[in-house]
């Protein structure tokens, strides 16, 4: 008789596919690599389908895993709302949560989960051209960022709206309010998870007839600051950062008439009355 799929073959299936790797899957799902081999191994035969294919060093799903990996996720997700329809004991709460986030409340966020629910894993992933996919197949929990909730099937909440300021170390030769022209005459490192060079500073400046020279792009406003802080670089960081970085560096207003910010979190439907999910999105809340 053929192996039947239970919600445990679905959760081995779900984890082999955010990792690629019958290694990972296993730490993922606190099993041993042979149990969930043989795991694998029951998914083929139950789905008439390899599911996990050699490539390289790795595994890369199948085209018919691909297309099913977001119906599973749902069901697990709404298996797991069902079991833990009552509030989550955080104590025991045995969770890895998935979130795109940039930098600013990854410390404050690790330190409050971790001083709560010490069970509980977050896996900080980069940002990507699919964010929306991401939290729709479930394989991102959470995104952290600038942008709209234009998705039916999305939710969002704001968390704080900011104002983008300048950053230089501690000595280097531009004023504490430096003009737009002089701003131009240093190299700049520009922040961008999907790495873009050109900004709404950039968009300004050329409306005035001036360019900046953009020498370097990083994924995240710590790495600005690390890169200022050692050279003549300017950097542009919100305003509530700026205020948090050691010293060495200072701000300064851009006179460029930037637009604020606004940093949203943003979630699926599916995950709104999920007691755990909204004890995280309280926990980031309470951490901006």
């Amino acid at each position: 008789m053929p192996d039947q799929l239970d919600l445990n073959l679905l959760r081995v299936f779900d984890a082999l596919l955010q990792d690629g790797s019958v290694t990972a899957a296993a730490e993922r799902l606190h099993l041993s690599v042979p149990a969930t081999s043989r795991a694998l191994a029951r998914l083929r035969r139950a789905m008439g389908d390899p599911v996990l294919v050699r490539a390289g060093r790795g595994l890369v799903p199948t085209p018919f895993a691909l297309r099913i990996a977001p119906r599973v996720r749902t069901l697990l997700d709404e298996a797991s709302a069902l079991i833990h329809a009552r509030e989550p004991d955080l104590a025991e709460l045995r969770r890895t949560f998935t979130i795109r986030v940039a930098d600013g409340v990854l410390a404050p966020l690790v330190n409050a989960v971790a001083a709560q629910a010490p069970g509980v894993v977050l896996r900080f992933v980069p940002e990507g051209d699919d964010s929306a996919e991401a939290l729709r197949n479930g394989s991102v929990d959470l995104d952290i960022g600038a942008g709209d909730d234009t998705e039916a099937d999305m939710r969002s909440a704001v968390l704080f709206t900011e104002q983008m300021v300048g950053i230089v170390r501690t000595g280097h030769p531009l004023g504490n309010r430096p003009t737009l022209r002089q701003l131009c005459r240093h190299p700049h490192v520009s922040v961008s998870r999907r790495g873009r060079t050109r900004g709404p500073l950039d968009t300004a400046l050329q409306a005035k007839g001036l360019q900046r020279h953009v020498t370097a792009v990083v994924p995240f406003f710590s790495a600005a600051a690390q890169l200022v802080a050692s050279s003549d670089h300017v950097g542009l960081v919100p305003r509530r950062l700026a205020a948090q970085y050691p010293a060495g560096l200072r701000w300064f207003p851009v006179d460029a008439g930037l637009p604020a910010i606004e940093v949203r979190m943003f979630w699926h439907a599916r995950l709104d009355a999920d007691p755990a999910q909204r004890w995280l999105r309280e926990t980031v809340q309470g951490c901006v």
